[in-house]
């Protein structure tokens, strides 16, 4: 494969502007998609074979005329103190609310007004004719106008149901993180051409995987949720990926060679461990599809798309630039280096870390595991659920008009559960009267309508009110009694569906899914590292340097949405459980993300290793060479993430922050503190690979070893290290 880049990195070199020129007609073509055959997102949360979807099938079934998708607005009314809602004046500004809802634009039909016993709080519910992603300006000015004009009668309005959610808007965080990741790359290579590049072609990257995405939502239901995720893992990766490639050329181009030439090899070694890096990622999100989730599938497939596209670009779009910049991106010190013809030999601030650890690799092992220990406890306390409008701003209409239901007609009105009775025709209405009065002596219940048959009364459904709320766990539990009762009652079979407990059957599956999923990670993780270093302990340090990361992350996810630590300085209005999706999509991208910086530090380390340098020099020289990179590139990555922090939606937001933390973690404890400390206690032993087993293996030669040797006329030496250097 180096030889193979290398020849690919003189080819781009050479034909830089036909090259470039084809990345920019595919994302000319990629824009026009977006324009021409984008659809509307959907927040979907269809996951088959689920208790709860089975019952949204058969609701379909015999119910037609009801949409699970359509999007709502359950306009709150309160009275003020010590007046009622049934008084003429306020009675006639509810009537007249209710009949502008039904002339707005798109709304299908709106329920006739609830007030609760005490004449306090009541609510009217609209449905309109679309989802929530489809609703237009009109659509929204006109719900805002009509609840203004509810307001001036007197009355306290609140909306709350997603129809009420604002139009989305662009996240300024996002400018943020490129900037600071500018920033970082100016800082690192002291050079605007060199900064720019990197800058350059995640953003054409970007450009091109988005497109795609946005034209594929036109033909296929897409989450919004899986734009942001490609876009927040795409513009991280990409410019990693072209700094380690630029950085190879600039060290490249410091021994003297010539851009061509700097390029092909820069390919050759770099280039290949950045294919290696982003199949790991690419196959970590692309196996979020064995979780059997179509939308975590589909998250996970589009962001795999986007980390190959972001490796396609390094790979042929970066040369041809560097082809067209030269000698250019050799600046300051590295010029000089270039004209003396002395190669760099290390960055001096990665040696003094490596050498400080390497002098005291006992305690700072111990201190850096059992900090990141400390930080994972929390995560013990981990309860996943879906967000709904208790998460949301405690001064948006939205937590308001939820906060008002709760108290106008208890908690458990929020989270309404539909039960589906089916029974032959003609038994409908007796036996779903049976079922609503076995319902009603359940602990847990607070009321149960009267059913609700269908025209071929062949089946009909009934709402259950909780008396807690739709998170609590007092609820799971009641949806778990109430689906044990079915065959209690002759004739009939009973389902239970809703958001609510749609997002327990959700979360439920999810937490299921975790081990498996972590089980095939990790076993991926140690085939993978096995293959690239030709080592048995490598791989097994590193899995467990990826679980510890993993877990501490978990843990401080846990400690600022859950009990809410931090949570007023990183805008955080409610805590409450952590979405459900977030730890198994947090384990494939870390996992990803982890092995990228174990295989752009290591690989240094083993490359010195076997021309040669003693064990434990080899740390310290591999570190020389990469901490510097590594850390720019963890803390481009850390600022990508954190600006998602500042999105309003807490879902983006909680993914930001638990992206940011994992690369805190594992990029500069685990990676650059805990790999060179048990590298150093470990020594040639570190390297120790079976000779049976060693034969098995093919060699992928992720450090361009062979290229090396084959360029500079070297005679091949074995990549295992003889006995005796083994103990060094």
């Amino acid at each position: 494969m180096a030889s193979f880049l290398y020849v690919l990195g003189r080819f781009t070199f050479r034909r830089r502007w036909l090259v470039t020129g084809v990345w920019l007609m595919v994302l000319a073509a990629a824009l026009i998609g977006a324009l021409t055959l984008s659809g509307s997102t959907k927040e979907s949360l269809n996951i088959p074979g689920t208790p709860a979807q089975k019952a949204n099938d058969l609701l379909m079934e015999r119910f037609p005329q009801m949409s699970a998708d359509s999007a709502t607005a359950r306009v709150v009314f309160a009275a003020p103190a010590g007046e009622n809602l049934t008084d003429p004046q306020y009675r006639s500004v509810i009537d007249a609310t209710v009949t502008d809802l039904r002339q707005a634009p798109q709304v299908k039909s709106v329920d006739d007004p609830f007030i609760n016993p005490a004449g306090t709080i009541g609510f009217a519910q609209a449905e309109y004719a679309v989802n929530s992603d489809s609703l237009n300006d009109a659509s929204r000015a006109a719900l805002t106008a009509i609840v203004d004009r509810a307001r001036a009668g007197g009355l306290t309005v609140e909306v709350g149901g997603d129809a009420s959610q604002p139009a989305e808007g662009q996240n300024v965080g996002e400018f943020i993180g490129l900037a600071v990741a500018a920033i970082v790359l100016l800082v690192t290579f002291g050079s605007l051409i060199a900064a720019g590049l990197p800058l350059l072609t995640a953003l054409l990257g970007i450009g091109i995987s988005i497109g795609a995405i946005t034209a594929m939502s036109g033909l296929v239901d897409m989450s919004s949720n899986t734009t942001v995720l490609s876009m927040m893992i795409g513009l991280a990766v990409a410019i990693d990926y072209a700094l380690f490639i630029v950085s190879r050329y600039r060290t490249e181009l410091a021994a003297g060679r010539e851009p061509a030439e700097a390029t092909g090899r820069a390919l050759g070694t770099a280039g290949s461990a950045v294919v290696f890096a982003g199949l790991t990622v690419i196959i970590s999100l692309a196996a979020l599809s064995v979780v059997g989730i179509p939308f975590l599938a589909q998250m996970g497939l589009a962001a795999a798309a986007t980390v190959a596209v972001a490796v396609l670009v390094a790979l042929t779009l970066l040369p041809a630039l560097l082809g067209i910049v030269g000698h250019r991106l050799a600046a300051g010190r590295t010029r000089s280096r270039r004209r003396s013809g002395r190669p760099r030999q290390g960055d001096a601030m990665g040696v003094r870390w490596a050498q400080t650890v390497a002098r005291r690799p006992v305690i700072t092992l111990l201190v850096a595991v059992t900090a990141l220990g400390v930080v994972a406890l929390p995560a013990l306390s981990l309860r996943l659920g879906m967000t709904d409008d208790s998460t949301a701003a405690a001064g948006s209409t939205q937590r308001k008009a939820y906060d008002l239901l709760s108290t106008g007609f208890g908690k458990g009105f929020n989270g309404p559960l539909i039960v589906v009775v089916d029974s032959p025709a003609g038994t409908v209405e007796v036996t779903a009267e049976q079922v609503a009065n076995k319902l009603r002596g359940i602990t847990g219940v607070a009321a149960v309508t009267e059913p609700t048959p269908n025209p071929a009364r062949d089946a009909a459904i009934l709402t259950v009110i909780p008396t807690s709320g739709p998170s609590d766990t007092a609820t799971k539990n009641l949806v778990r009694t109430i689906r044990a009762t079915d065959g209690s009652v002759p004739g009939a079979s009973i389902a239970v569906t809703g958001l609510t407990a749609v997002n327990i059957d959700v979360s439920a599956k999810l937490g299921r899914a975790l081990v498996p999923y972590l089980a095939v990670v990790i076993g991926l993780a140690f085939i993978l590292l096995l293959l690239a270093f030709r080592s048995v302990l490598v791989p097994i340090k590193a899995t467990l340097g990826f679980l510890l990361s993993t877990a501490a992350t978990f843990g401080a996810v846990v400690a600022v949405f859950q009990w809410g630590w931090l949570a007023d300085a990183l805008g955080i209005h409610q805590t409450g459980p952590i979405i459900s999706f977030l730890p198994v999509i947090l384990i494939g991208i870390v996992f990803g993300l982890a092995m990228d910086y174990q295989v752009f530090l290591v690989t240094r380390m083993r490359e010195d290793y076997v021309h040669g340098t003693a064990a434990r020099e080899a740390v310290v020289t591999g570190m020389g060479h990469g901490a510097r990179v590594v850390s720019a590139a963890a803390i481009i990555m850390i600022s990508v993430f954190s600006g998602f922090i500042l999105d309003h939606d807490p879902v983006i937001k909680s993914i930001g922050f638990a992206l940011g933390v994992a690369v805190l973690f594992d990029a500069l404890i685990v990676r650059m503190t805990i790999v060179p400390a048990v590298m150093t206690l470990l020594r040639g032993a570190a390297w120790w690979l079976p000779r049976w087993l060693d034969r098995l293996l093919p060699h992928v030669d992720v450090e361009g070893e062979k290229l090396r040797q084959r360029l500079d006329g070297t005679p091949d030496t074995p990549l295992a290290p003889t006995p005796e250097h083994a103990l060094v």
